[in-house]
């Protein structure tokens, strides 16, 4: 296979045709991004980190009315308490200390195009109260202010968290929760749709390729995918880009091998089949003749890669560490543990108990402690 990188955006401008995708979860998430640009409600867009969330509230951006317009983001986790109102909603001069200047806030500068609020779920209580107004009323009350100001903006909040758990824990507003979930986006983690995985490694390695000009990846094996693919990517999209980066690096030739993933590699040892011959495939069929909607455009340099087969793990694992090499919590390798052995006994909850050495009642105890639906061996969300 060979696959073309795609067209630079037009004008800085993303669609849900930029997005490289063949999960039919992900594709889930187009349609209903679709639909979404189409109107203007409050969208919340649910997810792990790194799974792509500012990129889908993009898409939604660039498809719709206000494309043209302002797209202001917000790292609610990343500004101090102290400083949460001021940045979003604008300060006089004077009004506290350190204000020198007049400070018009986030919603006026994304007024009449959209403002993106990523993790919603870290904004203090206090300042829950004056969002929930400036989303129901339209107007927002500046930081030693004497009157409000109007503003016409598209709402798109983004969390990692669980919000309605945070509402029954008193961290979060549930006025305000209902606010903003009119229109809820779930992203899902890349573990889950591992067919992504090779076209993105592709996308990534253009995208990072060194710059000296004498030396250009050409393609990835088919080992070093069957790698990157039996890996559960706790950083979801992110991670996996940085890994590329990091290869790419590392890489002597012009093709990317398992060797350049050391700490993926070793991982995964032992659950994939790393003996596969050939390391840089002839291209046969480009995946621009094969599906022009999932990776539009034409021209750039080609990527080959094997076709992803024989790339899935031999048989089931856990993962002991996190992405940053620390042992994962207990209660995070049980609920993966229960969910690998529903899913491998199809859903007999007398198999699973017996395989876990517990008795049924044991199992459903832990089911509820996780939001697992019994039925569907699902977390409830």
């Amino acid at each position: 296979l060979k696959v073309r990188r795609p067209p630079r955006r037009r004008g800085g401008l993303l669609t849900f045709k930029d997005m490289i995708t063949h999960s039919p979860a992900m594709e889930r998430v187009i349609r209903l991004g679709q639909k979404a640009a189409a109107s203007n409600i409050p969208i919340l867009i649910e997810g792990e980190s790194g799974v792509g969330k500012e990129l889908v509230a993009r898409a939604i951006q660039g498809s719709g009315d206000r494309r043209s317009k302002p797209f202001v983001t917000v790292n609610c986790g990343a500004i101090p308490d102290n400083l949460v109102e001021s940045i979003l909603f604008g300060h006089e001069k004077g009004s506290f200390t350190g204000a020198t200047d007049k400070h018009t806030g986030k919603f006026v500068e994304a007024h009449s195009g959209t403002l993106f609020l990523d993790e919603i779920g870290d904004l203090p209580l206090d300042v829950q109260v004056k969002l929930l107004r400036a989303v129901q009323d339209g107007e927002v009350d500046p930081v030693g202010g004497r009157s409000t100001v109007r503003v016409d903006i598209r709402l798109i909040s983004a969390t990692h968290r669980n919000l309605l758990q945070q509402v029954k824990d008193g961290k979060f507003r549930e006025d305000l929760f209902y606010r903003l979930n009119v229109y809820p986006i779930f992203v899902p983690p890349l573990r889950d749709r591992r067919d992504d995985i090779p076209y993105l490694v592709t996308h990534f390695m253009e995208k990072v390729a060194p710059a000296d000009p004498h030396r250009r990846l050409q393609g990835i094996s088919a080992a070093a995918l069957a790698v990157l693919q039996a890996y559960d990517w706790p950083g979801n999209i992110r991670q996996l880009e940085n890994a590329v980066f990091r290869a790419s690096v590392l890489c002597e030739g012009d093709v990317l091998s398992a060797e350049d993933f050391p700490q993926i590699r070793a991982q995964v040892e032992g659950t994939v089949n790393l003996d596969m011959d050939g390391d840089a495939p002839a291209p046969s069929q480009s995946l621009q003749e094969r599906d022009d909607e999932a990776l539009p455009g034409e021209g750039g340099p080609a990527i080959a890669f094997d076709p992803p087969a024989r790339l899935q793990p031999r048989f089931g694992t856990l993962r002991a560490l996190d992405e940053r090499g620390n042992v994962r919590a207990l209660a995070d390798v049980e609920l993966e543990m229960i969910k690998l052995a529903i899913d491998h006994y199809n859903g007999q909850m007398s198999e699973v108990a017996r395989r876990l050495g517990i008795g049924r009642s044991t199992l459903y105890r832990k089911l509820k402690e996780h939001g697992i639906d019994p039925e569907t061996g699902r977390v409830d969300r």
